[in-house]
């Protein structure tokens, strides 16, 4: 599956068996997607290729170690390595939209927005974050194919 930035400028490519979604609704994830969560997936490094621009990429780092990449054109967030592990996580806007994907689970439920009220019951509810272990297996158990 393929995926870039909003003016295009960055592009890269999912290859393989994709891992299941996952929606953080922390604080941070919520500033860095403007949105009620941010949706993302974690893949393998040997899945994941840069087709374009990854010169193109600026980075944030808050001291706690969060990373957020994004093209320093269009400002849109876009996939980072995890410092510690081979995997890549992806933000699932950036995907093109050409295959369906799962929502496996809701993580930092506790600190969602006052007014975000739409998680489902059949999802997975982590009111803290889990660990990233946990986390990983848990997208990457009964992948999307």
């Amino acid at each position: 599956m393929r995926g870039e930035c909003i003016c295009g400028e960055i592009a890269f490519e999912v290859v393989g068996e994709l891992p299941k979604l996952y929606q953080c609704h922390c604080s941070i994830c919520r500033k860095q997607a403007g949105s009620a969560s941010n949706t993302g997936l974690i893949v393998k490094q040997e899945n994941f290729h840069w087709l374009l621009g990854q010169e193109k990429i600026s980075s944030y780092v808050k001291e706690t170690g969060f990373r957020s990449d994004f093209c320093f054109k269009c400002g849109a967030v876009v996939p980072n390595p995890f410092r510690d592990r081979p995997y890549i996580w992806v933000p699932a806007g950036a995907l093109d939209d050409s295959e369906p994907l799962e929502i496996v689970a809701h993580i930092c439920v506790a600190s969602k927005a006052s007014w975000d009220k739409q998680i489902p019951e059949e999802l997975i509810p982590f009111e803290d974050m889990p660990t990233l272990t946990e986390l990983i297996d848990l997208v990457h158990a009964n992948a999307n194919t």
